[in-house]
């Protein structure tokens, strides 16, 4: 897995219309795509925001020139093989 150093703050437009802020916390590779591991942060507590706790949002990841776009995994079968992926990375991590 890939670490990211530094805190990238995304701001998106949920269903309703109404923006939401999240938190990059880290860019996996698993079967040859970036998936974002995105927590959702409140903007009244941006950029410090940094909970153990938070919920993680995976996004798949597209990359074109010089722009980035997240797209949410529909596919029930992919969506369950990343997840998979990151908890056994994590559990290899935890190990060391």
């Amino acid at each position: 897995m890939q670490e990211e150093n530094n805190s990238q703050i995304i701001k998106t437009i949920g269903e309703h219309g109404e923006e939401i802020y999240m938190k990059l916390q880290e860019v996996v590779n698993v079967g040859g795509n970036d998936y974002a591991l995105l927590s959702v942060v409140e903007e009244d507590t941006l950029p410090t925001s940094d909970s153990e706790d938070d919920e993680l949002i995976i996004m798949k990841m597209n990359k074109s020139d010089d722009e980035c776009t997240f797209e949410i995994i529909e596919d029930d079968d992919e969506f369950n093989f990343v997840a998979q992926a990151i908890t056994d990375s994590d559990e290899i991590e935890e190990d060391e």
